[in-house]
């Protein structure tokens, strides 16, 4: 579903938003998305784009394609919808959905997330969820590696 459409029929819900590559999926990807969706009524990701994933992880990543890593977010329950951006951080993306909660993982302080300022003037909150230790997609690839 087109982001307009999806935001049109939902403009009275409380948004939560996030982003991320979300190249390999982990346990915790998958337990800090599930934390996000409880804080509000949908949660929509940003996922980076292919090239944006190049700028950001170098040029061997990622390893899979934004339109796979598109299908398996939005595959999963408490993912509301996926909508990729092809910028180097998802600020106007942000801009356009004004969410009502802005999250990150907590490996992130709140005024180093892209968006916090305008998210905050706007009446939203932000917030830096639970970090799950030892899960990283740069670990996964790394054991990987190692087995191989």
């Amino acid at each position: 579903m087109n982001l307009d459409v999806f935001l049109s029929e939902n403009k009275n819900k409380k948004i939560v938003f996030t982003n991320g590559c979300f190249d390999l999926l982990h346990l915790g990807h998958l337990k800090y998305l599930e934390e996000a969706r409880l804080l509000g009524d949908l949660l929509i990701v940003g996922l980076n784009s292919d090239a944006s994933v190049r700028t950001l992880k170098g040029d061997s990543r990622p390893i899979k394609d934004e339109l796979e890593r598109k299908e398996f977010l939005q595959a999963l329950k408490f993912v509301d919808h996926v909508e990729i951006f092809s910028e180097e951080t998802p600020l106007n993306l942000i801009k356009k959905i004004m969410p009502s909660f802005l999250v990150k993982g907590g490996d992130w302080e709140i005024d180093k997330i892209v968006g916090s300022t305008e998210v905050l003037a706007n009446g939203g909150e932000v917030k830096s969820l639970a970090f799950l230790e030892g899960y990283s997609t740069t670990k996964l690839i790394e054991k990987i590696k190692n087995e191989i």
